[in-house]
C-alpha cells in the first residue's frame, strides 16, 4: 500500500507505542489523526506531526463512533486504524482484582478494539477497503502469569482478529495485529523496566513496533500475528493447526465425541454441560 496521502487513526497515540506509529505514518506522508484519552499528551504530538487530535475513551462504543466518523470527515477518507490503546494492571493474584480494575481493562483492551475495530471497518467498507491493526502482545499468544487479565485481554485480541479477517476481506479491508514483547512505554513502571533490564530481558523500543505495524500494513497480508522483538525481523506467528491429541496419546486410541465429553464432564461435576 502507498501510504502517501493516506487518511490515518491512532488509539492511544499521546505516548509509547501509537506515538511512534504516528509519526512514522505522518513521515511517510500520511494525514494523521491522534486519538486519545490525554488530551495534553495527544494534542502535543498531533502538533508535532501536523495531524489531529481528537479526545477519546475508547471503551465508549458512542465516543469511539463519534471519534472515527469526525477523523474521516476531517482526514477527507479512514484508510488506516491502528488501534492501540491499551492498558495493565499489575494483579498477579486473581482474588486480589476489583471488579473496577476487571471492568476497565476490559473496557480498554478489549471493547475499545472491538469498537473500534467496528466503526474503522463500517467506514472502509463504504470506500472499498483499508487496513486496520491492533495492538496485541506476546501475551497474546502464551501465558504471562505476572497479569493474568491482561493476557486474557490480548488473547481476545488476537482471536478478533483471526476470526474476523475473513469476513473483512469481502469489503476489501485486512485486520492484522502486531504482538511485541517487552517494550520501553509507560505501560511498564519504571521499577519493571529496571528488574527486566537486570534480568538481562532487551526492551523494544516503540519505533520498532510502529515500523512492525507499517509492515503488517504494507504487506497486503490479513488475519496475521506480527511478531516484534528485540534483534529480530517481524514475522507473522506460525499458529498450529486444529488442536489434536497430545502426542503421548495412543494413536490407535478412539477419539471421544463432543458428546461423550459432555456425558463425562456431566458425570464427574453433576452438570449437565459444561459452563
Amino acid at each position: 500500500m502507498d501510504l502517501s496521502d493516506k487518511g490515518a487513526l491512532v488509539t492511544g497515540a499521546a505516548s509509547g507505542i501509537g506515538r511512534a506509529t504516528a509519526e512514522l505514518l505522518a513521515e511517510r506522508g500520511c494525514r494523521v489523526s491522534v486519538v486519545d484519552r490525554d488530551e495534553d499528551g495527544g494534542k502535543a504530538v498531533a502538533d508535532a506531526v501536523g495531524g489531529l487530535f481528537v479526545a477519546c475513551d475508547v471503551a465508549s462504543s458512542a465516543a469511539v463512533n463519534a471519534a472515527f466518523a469526525r477523523c474521516a470527515q476531517e482526514l477527507g477518507r479512514l484508510d488506516i486504524a491502528h488501534l492501540n490503546a491499551g492498558v495493565a494492571t499489575d494483579v498477579t493474584d486473581i482474588t486480589q482484582l476489583s471488579d473496577d480494575e476487571y471492568r476497565r481493562m476490559m473496557g480498554v483492551n478489549v471493547d475499545g478494539v472491538v469498537f473500534g475495530a467496528r466503526a474503522a471497518a463500517r467506514i472502509m467498507r463504504e470506500q472499498n477497503g483499508g487496513a486496520i491493526v491492533a495492538t496485541a502482545s506476546l501475551a497474546g499468544i502464551m501465558a504471562f502469569a505476572p497479569d493474568p487479565l491482561y493476557t486474557l485481554t490480548k488473547h481476545a485480541v488476537v482471536g478478533l482478529v483471526r476470526s474476523a479477517a475473513e469476513g473483512l476481506a469481502t469489503h476489501g479491508i485486512t485486520i492484522n495485529a502486531v504482538c511485541p514483547g517487552f517494550t520501553d512505554t509507560n505501560i511498564l513502571t519504571p521499577a519493571t523496566k529496571a528488574s527486566l533490564r537486570e534480568f538481562g530481558f532487551a526492551l523494544i523500543e516503540p519505533r520498532r513496533v510502529a515500523e512492525a505495524v507499517l509492515l503488517a500494513i504494507e504487506s497486503g497480508e490479513t488475519g496475521q500475528c506480527w511478531i516484534c522483538q528485540p534483534g529480530l525481523e517481524p514475522l507473522p506467528y506460525q499458529f498450529r493447526g486444529v488442536p489434536g491429541p497430545r502426542v503421548d496419546r495412543d494413536p490407535a486410541a478412539p477419539t471421544p465425541d463432543a458428546n461423550a465429553a459432555r456425558r463425562a464432564f456431566g458425570t464427574a461435576t453433576g452438570h449437565s454441560s459444561p459452563r
